[in-house]
């Protein structure tokens, strides 16, 4: 009998250790399942920069540039140290619709309208800004018959690229152009063109591959320019000097997007078209490996004509517009890891 009791003893003593066990390791798994559920946070910062949309939005050095937007804007510049808003030189033009682009320690505009809606007209030349010494120059000219807005611009091994785009404003003349600017030789050279004519969109590289995804043929004349969303994606291979279109679409048709990459991932942010009212606050990243797109996180306020970018490996979106169209524009600053 006394060994019996003995038995249930150690019985009973080895269960409570193991319930113990279990507790201690759920209570270590939990930091896990906080890192898996991510979500967009509203930068809290000392002050505010201008409101604005149809804006550009990029990181040079280290620190944040606003820059252009509809009407007359300053540069506003964030420093991440100091968590601060503060005022650059104002471009010498009115520069809107376009993708800026970080490039040798500088800021590009190419690809970018200017004027009034719905007759804006392309800016002839590539303007660029200079961080170091807040001073905006006249650079080299655009070839006139290639001259367009809303165009997906970005720098890749040392060379410039503009790819879409509309000529006439908010009228006619969206393109499927690709075009490299050589600043080494101050040379103009045309690519062939993509499967799909589109305005109002950004372009990134992954793989050695351009990214197209999102955007719209504007024709403000036929009354149903938001409803004339792209859904294709298309993909021109540096390699082989070709475009193809994949085989799944955008999974929410929208335009006026910022597109950014995260390794395999190409993430598309924002927008506008005609099924919401608001402007998009949806998420969706393209797996440049399987071509399948999932849903992220949306973004705490919709928004549109901004971009966002990738910067110590989280992505950062401001200003735009929360509704499509013209308004409100937005001074808040979004962050997602």
């Amino acid at each position: 009998m006394k060994k019996l009791i003995f038995a249930l003893m150690v019985f009973v003593f080895a269960c409570q250790n193991n319930s113990e066990d279990d507790t201690d390791t759920s209570v270590q798994q939990e930091p896990i399942a906080e890192e898996e559920t991510q979500e967009w946070t509203t930068v809290t910062t000392a002050n505010e920069p201008t409101a604005r949309h149809e804006n550009a939005f990029t990181e040079v050095d280290g620190k944040f540039y606003l820059v252009g937007g509809r009407g007359e804007r300053p540069v506003d510049i964030y420093d991440p140290a100091t968590n601060q808003w503060s005022k650059g030189q104002t471009p010498p033009i009115e520069m809107h619709h376009f993708q800026a682009v970080s490039y040798d320690n500088k800021l590009y505009v190419m690809g970018a309208l200017t004027g009034g809606f719905p007759d804006e007209t392309p800016i002839p030349n590539i303007y660029i800004y200079d961080p170091a010494t807040d001073a905006w120059t006249q650079g080299p000219e655009i070839p006139e018959d290639r001259r367009r807005g809303a165009a997906g611009a970005f720098a890749y091994n040392d060379k410039l690229y503009l790819v879409d785009g509309i000529q006439n404003g908010h009228t006619d003349g969206y393109v499927n152009w690709l075009d490299e600017y050589d600043p080494a030789t101050d040379t103009w050279t045309t690519l062939a063109d993509a499967p799909h004519q589109r305005d109002h969109v950004q372009a990134v590289v992954a793989d050695n591959k351009i990214f197209v995804a999102g955007g719209r043929t504007t024709s403000a004349a036929t009354g149903q320019t938001m409803e004339l969303t792209v859904p294709e994606v298309d993909v021109y291979d540096f390699d082989t000097g070709e475009w193809s279109t994949w085989e799944n679409d955008i999974p929410t048709e929208r335009a006026g997007t910022t597109s950014v990459t995260i390794g395999d991932q190409v993430i598309v942010i924002g927008g506008e078209s005609g099924a919401m009212e608001p402007a998009h606050h949806h998420v969706e990243a393209l797996d440049i490996n399987t071509g399948e797109w999932t849903s992220l996180p949306s973004l705490n306020k919709g928004r549109h004509g901004t971009q966002g970018f990738v910067f110590n490996g989280k992505i950062y979106i401001a200003a735009g517009s929360g509704n499509r169209g013209g308004g409100p524009e937005l001074t808040s600053m979004e962050v997602y890891e």
